[in-house]
């Protein structure tokens, strides 16, 4: 039976990118080398860190304008910290709209005052805020851009001329805007780019060196970028496996052909949500994530026969984070359209026989 696959993370990758990778991992190009065993200095391994770097900032059109892209490793979670130690010599600001903006809100109060622009506690995160000041005197704002948890998405970055920093872990190469409106992102692999272990940066070169603090080597962003993502042992698997899948999306047609795909799956959901008389959207309509569907069943008793009807499907990873209960359908760029279909028919089955 094919499985498919909803899990928010690590999650579903291209079966072809898969293939490459497992391949790689055996005979890397027909070397008689592993790709896990080759030196990361070799000539075979800086061309993939420099294709994976070069096509990160081709797709987001962000080649030549002052950009340097970089791979480093410990996650979303590193970048919380790296960003304030590099960027935050005052006052920041941060958009709180869940679980992973108020990590990140928490390591940069080691480095300096942080103020909370705006949030969206008082409904348990679901919705973005909208219609707030930005100070002026702030060294930058932060934003992140999806919520796994909550499954709110930012659809509109706001205009400002404070250096605008995002956490794009969950929804980077997935749908069309204007990345140049960033002067920093960064996103762990492990949703729309390549599995675990490698982290993405793009950064305007511009915007570093302004802190008055010693900043330690290896969580300097202009050391990374001068040895080019060499300064330590790069995670090499996950930075191979990223490149390809950056492959993929160009083939697919890019950002654009994939946000219009994405943007079909989540409808198709979305309108069956609203549709069902069993199920209940959790996040508001306006704000709704195209790569985090989150809803509850409006009779919880009627959980087990829903989960055995996905089960036997061949659905995985549906349940719900426990912010939320329920169930969450992460629908990240390599899932199918018929992958919804099926979740969809599963529900339409429920609610016929309930």
């Amino acid at each position: 039976m094919k499985v498919h696959n909803f899990s928010a993370g690590p999650s579903i990758l291209p079966k072809d990118v898969m293939k490459k990778a497992a391949k790689a991992v055996v005979d890397l190009d027909k070397s008689g080398l592993s790709l896990i065993e080759i030196s990361h200095r070799s000539k075979a391994f800086i061309q993939i860190m420099e294709e994976a770097c070069s096509k990160a900032l081709e797709l987001t059109n962000l080649e030549n304008k002052g950009y340097k892209a970089i791979f480093l490793q410990g996650g979303a979670s590193l970048q919380f910290l790296m960003v304030a130690f590099n960027l935050l010599e005052n006052k920041a600001g941060y958009v709180n709209t869940g679980t992973w903006s108020e990590k990140a809100i928490k390591e940069a109060k080691l480095f300096g005052e942080v103020i909370e622009v705006a949030n969206s506690k008082n409904t348990n995160f679901n919705y973005i805020p909208r219609e707030y000041k930005i100070p002026n005197d702030i060294d930058y704002l932060h934003l992140t851009t999806n919520n796994t948890i909550f499954g709110t998405q930012i659809k509109e970055i706001p205009e400002t001329d404070i250096p605008l920093i995002a956490d794009m872990s969950s929804d980077i190469f997935s749908r069309v805007f204007d990345y140049s409106k960033f002067d920093l992102f960064y996103a762990g692999a492990q949703k729309n780019m390549g599995p675990a272990g490698a982290t993405l940066v793009i950064v305007k070169e511009s915007l570093l060196g302004k802190v008055t603090r010693a900043i330690p080597s290896m969580l300097d962003y202009q050391n990374h970028i001068d040895k080019e993502s060499m300064f330590n042992t790069p995670p090499v698997f996950a930075v191979y496996t990223s490149m390809l899948n950056l492959r993929w999306i160009e083939e697919q047609g890019g950002i654009v052909a994939l946000g219009a795909k994405n943007k079909l799956k989540s409808n198709l959901l979305y309108k069956e949500i609203d549709r069902n008389s069993k199920f209940k959207g959790f996040t508001a309509k306006e704000d709704r994530s195209e790569m985090n569907a989150t809803f509850n069943l409006l009779d919880p008793s009627l959980s087990e026969a829903f989960d055995t009807l996905c089960s036997n499907a061949g659905i995985s990873g549906l349940k719900g984070h426990r912010s939320v209960g329920g169930y969450r359908a992460s629908m990240y760029n390599a899932l199918n359209i018929e992958s919804i279909e099926l979740l969809v028919n599963c529900m339409q089955t429920l609610e016929e026989k309930n």
